[in-house]
């Protein structure tokens, strides 16, 4: 597992722990002959925090739809699979990029939704960091990152609205 997929699943476990939420986020071993969707799973009977996550960390400030994911052994687009993967499961996609600083830059990283990136890949061969900073930042802290809320207040007490219903 890379660093930051292992930053993301403490950094979401760190979130539900002091959120007082049931949550649990983890990685799921890899292996050459299992398809694995996306990188970090969180399971939660809160269907807010029923997530599926992508993660990239890339130097540069764009991530391109044609260089940094990849099509399966049938031609299947990463991109494409984890659409389809999360309207299966009934999870909420989020890709989640760590833009590496380099020496003497700290690295920052965001959360995007997965419908937001099949907005954006209608019109554009990538996402920009400006894009990034539209969605959620996750904050720099000692040993990782730190999310402080996974939806704006405002989106959060729909999401609350409509899961009760």
């Amino acid at each position: 597992m890379s660093d930051f997929e292992r930053d993301i699943v403490h950094c979401l476990n760190d979130f539900f722990e002091t959120k007082n939420l049931k949550g649990y986020a983890y990685r799921l071993k890899q292996s050459k002959f299992n398809t694995q969707y996306v990188d970090v799973l969180v399971d939660s009977l809160d269907p807010r925090y029923y997530l599926a996550i992508e993660c990239k960390s890339i130097k540069g400030k764009k991530i391109y739809f044609s260089q940094h994911f990849h099509q399966d052994k049938d031609n299947v687009h990463q991109i494409d699979a984890i659409w389809d993967f999360t309207n299966k499961t009934g999870r909420k996609g989020f890709l989640a990029v760590e833009f590496k600083g380099g020496r003497g830059c700290s690295n920052q990283a965001y959360l995007l939704s997965w419908s937001e990136i099949m907005k954006i890949r209608e019109s554009k061969p990538g996402i920009s960091f400006d894009d990034f900073q539209k969605g959620i930042e996750l904050k720099r802290c000692s040993g990782g990152y730190e999310l402080l809320n996974l939806y704006p207040k405002e989106l959060d007490s729909l999401l609350q609205t409509d899961t009760e219903e």
